[in-house]
């Protein structure tokens, strides 16, 4: 969950990471069965990325769930190449903070932790080693 950003930070996601960002949906925007509080009209019930066969689905926290912060996960994503994690990873850190930078491990050519500016962690991993 977000703390009223999730819209920038999915469209920054959807820059970085490509893919399509195709469902930005409003609690405003919820049936009238389903009625929300006014000062939660403009916030993101339900945002929707599309990473080829993945999903990255996202939300701001609204009043009735207050923003507690990002907490107890990371999102873990693996590239086929190390180019093509270095890209991201950077892109990602960038006004962040890099806790494990990129670097060899035994079960991929680099792998490396962080978090991005918006209080996401991260674990990124490319050029996968045989086994």
């Amino acid at each position: 969950m977000f703390d009223g950003d999730c819209a920038e930070v999915m469209r920054l996601y959807e820059r970085i990471l490509g893919g399509k960002l195709d469902a930005l949906i409003t609690y405003g925007e919820s049936p009238p069965e389903m009625p929300c509080k006014p000062q939660d009209r403009d916030l993101i019930m339900h945002a929707r990325l599309r990473l080829d066969d993945q999903l990255l689905m996202a939300s701001d926290s609204n009043s009735q769930c207050p923003y507690e912060g990002k907490k107890g996960f990371s999102l873990s994503l693996v590239y086929p190449t190390v180019s093509d994690a270095q890209r991201i990873f950077n892109a990602l850190a960038e006004g962040g903070q890099v806790t494990m930078p990129l670097q060899k491990t035994f079960w991929a050519e680099i792998f490396g932790v962080l978090v991005d500016r918006h209080g996401t962690a991260w674990m990124i991993s490319g050029g996968q080693m045989n086994s």
